[in-house]
């Protein structure tokens, strides 16, 4: 009997199964390990990375991130950050669990997204992990040095800071520094059992202070005064009036309470009627509380969701910014919703009431006065490489909003250059920057959260900014200020 036959066929048959074999593999690996990874159900969706290399996040040409070997059998590399506190807003930290930019791009650093498993499918069939990319963060580190050392520096003890700076034409962060921060060296891999404990303390937080809880991206403040430059764009917006219409400035007493609401002075441009932009640079609260009470709480709301309230912005992939917001209504004590009266839409006018903003969200309206009106979608992380040096991934400027005209723009520009030329601001001349004080109260027993919004350069800008300090008996001027001056005198040396 002839056997050769019998036998071919069977050979291409155990032929046939180790392709299908590879196939199924290749597909599982390939195709499906992307969201077989990140699949809510998977508890190791981090943890599979501690015993293979992690890849690097540098920024402005320095290595911020990086594995370095343990000595262990596991995890067989820890994680080391440079200046591990001033940089974990953006680079957040990586344990088993990650944030920020850690968490954005795990599958990249750990090596497993499909632009990478794919180019080296065969190492992936034989079992060999595929090294993790690295990323190029948007960020200037002498800048964000600055930022963390003068929130530091001009903070009350016990309370909280932060500062954003973007670049208005592309969206690109180059700051995005909160105090006080805390350090991801202390919660890496090789911690082990210390790190765990250690991150559950900065969990639970300290009164007012969650240290994982960044103040430049993730925390709410009220904005005070520096929110009038919303309540103006909107005025001009609905009500057809400009910089130089003439505009009340006097008392207000409030329709509900009958309450006066009061100015910080009542001379000058304060003293009963002004243009416009003579009352945005002195900063006279009945101006933007009359204008809030013609527009209603209802349009000053909606109007501000074009600058970004109202939603969670997307920094990066699984990246957010905190919800910013004019709220219509609030949760009174008994749990009933509670609509904002007539004296809440007044107060949120000028930033008080319930109005909350992140730096990030004031610092996107400053980019809409400085660029035409256009706001671009914001971002930190500008490139990621293969560890053969090929580009995986190159950011690309998206506009986030147009919610503004560039007549308005202009107009807001003049206004913001004003308040340092002639207004609240005087102090800050010299430096290079424009903006909008603001001192928004926080209630009994608590400091105020001190505000300057603005842009730079003065003339032709190219970067928005936002700082808040909490400090009792502090103010816009005199505290966010000259923080924002000596922050941006660094950018601009680039």
């Amino acid at each position: 009997m002839n056997m050769d036959k019998p036998l071919r066929r069977v050979a291409i048959f155990a032929l046939l199964l180790i392709f299908g074999l590879m196939a199924q593999a290749n597909y599982i690996q390939g195709s499906q390990a992307e969201s077989l990874r990140t699949d809510a159900n998977n508890s190791r969706q981090f943890a599979d990375v501690f015993n293979s290399p992690r890849g690097q996040i540098s920024a402005g040409g320095e290595v911020l991130v990086t594995s370095k070997p343990t000595g262990k059998d596991n995890p067989k590399y820890g994680r080391s950050y440079k200046d591990g506190a001033v940089f974990a807003p953006v680079t957040g930290y990586f344990n088993g669990n990650a944030t920020q930019v850690e968490r954005a791009y795990n599958s990249l650093l750990g090596g497993k997204d499909t632009r990478i498993t794919q180019q080296r499918w065969f190492d992936t069939f034989i079992g060999k992990p595929a090294e993790g990319a690295n990323l190029e963060l948007t960020i200037d580190p002498q800048a964000q040095r600055t930022a963390y050392e003068q929130l530091k520096a001009k903070t009350d003890q016990g309370r909280r800071g932060g500062a954003v700076v973007m670049d208005i034409k592309t969206g690109a962060l180059k700051v995005a520094a909160s105090w006080p921060s805390f350090d991801p060296n202390e919660v890496a891999p090789q911690t082990g059992e210390k790190g765990a404990k250690r991150l559950e303390q900065l969990n639970e937080g300290d009164g007012v202070i969650r240290p994982l809880v960044d103040n430049a991206l993730s925390q709410t403040f009220p904005p005070g005064s520096s929110y009038k430059t919303v309540t103006s764009a909107l005025a001009m917006q609905k009500k057809g009036i400009n910089s130089g219409s003439t505009v009340n400035t006097g008392q207000l007493i409030l329709p509900e309470s009958g309450r006066p609401l009061p100015n910080s002075h009542d001379t000058g441009n304060c003293a009963g009627q002004a243009p416009l932009r003579g009352a945005f640079a002195e900063s006279c609260n009945t101006t933007f509380a009359i204008m809030a009470l013609e527009l209603g709480i209802e349009q000053l709301s909606e109007g501000s969701h074009k600058f970004g309230f109202g939603k969670r912005v997307e920094i990066e992939p699984d990246m957010y910014a905190a919800e910013s917001d004019v709220p219509v209504s609030y949760t009174g004590a008994d749990g009933k919703t509670i609509p904002t009266g007539k004296d809440g839409t007044a107060r949120s006018g000028i930033g008080q009431e319930n109005v909350r903003a992140t730096p990030l969200q004031m610092a996107l309206v400053a980019a809409a006065v400085a660029n035409e009106g256009k706001v671009m979608d914001p971002y930190v992380v500008q490139k990621a490489r293969a560890k053969d040096q090929s580009e995986l991934y190159n950011a690309s400027p998206k506009e986030f909003a147009e919610p503004i005209t560039d007549d308005h723009a202009e107009q807001l520009s003049d206004m913001m250059r004003a308040v340092v030329t002639e207004g609240t601001a005087t102090n800050l001349g010299g430096m290079r920057i424009a903006g909008k004080t603001g001192t928004a109260e926080q209630g009994p027993g608590n400091p105020d959260a001190n505000w300057f919004v603005g842009f730079s350069p003065v003339e032709n800008p190219r970067y928005a900014f936002a700082v808040m300090t909490e400090k009792a008996g502090g103010s816009g001027a005199g505290d966010a200020g000259p923080i924002a001056g000596a922050i941006m005198a660094k950018v601009l040396k680039k």
